[in-house]
């Protein structure tokens, strides 16, 4: 084995290693920031939202929204820091204080009910640790340190959901968009360890409860009806996620009152909607749970994207993906709501809840297959099910690729 290639699995290991150091740390700054907030001990953040009062609701995620605009602004008046995925494709340095110091605002934004991603943080601060644990390593090639700064970040993924496939998936699909073997294995290895890593804390159990409902395989058929509204629903969402970034504050003083604004909103609106507040898993719980009645399910559809929207329109930053799964839930939760009132029919929501959220997630991220898994790989429920969230998938994406093929 050359040297080069000894330095390289070496990197691997660090940058595992650090992936899992950064889910777990993310992970327990998160739940401490969401504790803080709604001031809950035990349980989930929809029953700390559900259980605190109406002043809590609204004062918390408007202290932490200005908390985090006054970082922000501090922060990008004295640095750039480009997107991640911008800085990897460009074999950029992922300086280890500024960009650790975003994922920290990120997380506390999020977890004071900011509705974006909490996946953005540990996958920034992972490719941080990663480029500055590696930089000893003198003989890694250039492409070497971007495919391993892509596995960094894809295993931060992994490791906060636990989620190794999906990470692993995530480095190779998304970040580098290659099935290279070396790229492969690199991220197989480090969204591994960082799942072990992070296990100290997530105890690798599914981000999601599965119930076990009733199941039925005329399943598969209504998620290819279903993929239709998952495409409109995510390219929905594309656009209005395009149009608030474009207009989206950055350096100014306004950072702080208008993100204490996007957090006032979104605590007056959990008052009627306490499924709101957050990355959007609250919303997944329910939809899983069956707790969703029609009305709540088509009001979430509609509030999710534009109180996001809403968000990075402000200045915040933070992921896309939970956000985008929920407003996927949404949809498929309403779509079988819809069909069992219509035709007196009890057909169970939680698969097709997964499957709206796999449809809208392969529209936003453009990789079905991922979707499917990672859909998969958060609730993990019978097998079989992958089918179904593999239909509604690759339906929307069919549909997206015809009409982008269309010229009318």
């Amino acid at each position: 084995m050359s040297r080069r290639n000894i330095d390289f699995l070496c990197a691997v290991l660090i940058v595992g290693l650090l992936a899992g150091l950064a889910g777990l740390s993310i992970t327990l700054l998160l739940r401490f920031v969401e504790h803080l907030t709604y001031h809950y001990t035990f349980g989930s953040l929809l029953q700390g939202v559900t259980d605190s009062s109406p002043v809590r609701r609204a004062a918390g995620p408007m202290v932490g929204g200005a908390l985090a605009g006054l970082g922000w602004w501090i922060l990008r008046s004295r640095t750039d820091i480009p997107p991640l995925s911008t800085a990897i494709a460009k074999r950029e340095r992922i300086r280890l204080l500024p960009f650790s110091i975003d994922a920290a605002l990120q997380v506390v934004v999020v977890g004071s009910g900011a509705s974006l991603g909490r996946e953005g943080a540990p996958r920034q601060f992972a490719a941080a640790l990663g480029d500055f644990g590696m930089g000893w390593l003198k003989r890694l090639s250039a492409r070497d340190r971007q495919i391993l700064l892509a596995c960094a970040a894809g295993a931060g993924l992994g490791a906060v959901y636990a989620v190794p496939v999906g990470g692993a998936l995530f480095t190779v699909r998304i970040m580098l968009k290659t099935w290279h073997p070396r790229a492969l294995g690199a991220a197989l290895i480090t969204s591994s360890l960082a799942v072990a890593v992070a296990s100290l804390v997530t105890h690798n159990q599914p981000n999601l409860h599965w119930p076990n409902p009733r199941l039925s395989y005329l399943f598969v058929a209504y998620a290819l009806v279903l993929a239709p509204l998952t495409f409109v629903a995510g390219q929905a969402f594309n656009r209005l996620m395009a149009a608030a970034s474009r207009a989206a504050l950055t350096g100014s003083r306004l950072l702080i009152p208008a993100i204490a604004g996007a957090g006032l909103l979104i605590g007056i609106c959990s008052h009627w909607w306490p499924e709101l507040p957050g990355n959007g898993k609250s919303i997944l719980t329910a939809t899983i749970a069956g707790g969703m009645t029609l009305s709540t399910a088509a009001a979430v559809l509609v509030l999710k994207p534009l109180v996001t929207a809403v968000f990075l329109r402000a200045g915040a930053t933070g992921g896309m993906l939970t956000p985008a799964l929920a407003t996927g839930a949404a949809a498929g939760t309403l779509f079988v709501l819809t069909i069992n009132a219509a035709a007196g029919t009890h057909f169970g929501v939680p698969a097709m809840s997964l499957a709206g959220a796999a449809g809208v997630l392969a529209i936003t991220q453009g990789t079905p297959f991922w979707a499917a898994i990672f859909v998969w790989e958060l609730a993990r429920p019978p097998i079989w099910l992958l089918l179904v969230f593999l239909t509604t998938a690759l339906g929307a994406y069919g549909i997206r690729r015809l009409a982008e093929r269309d010229p009318g």
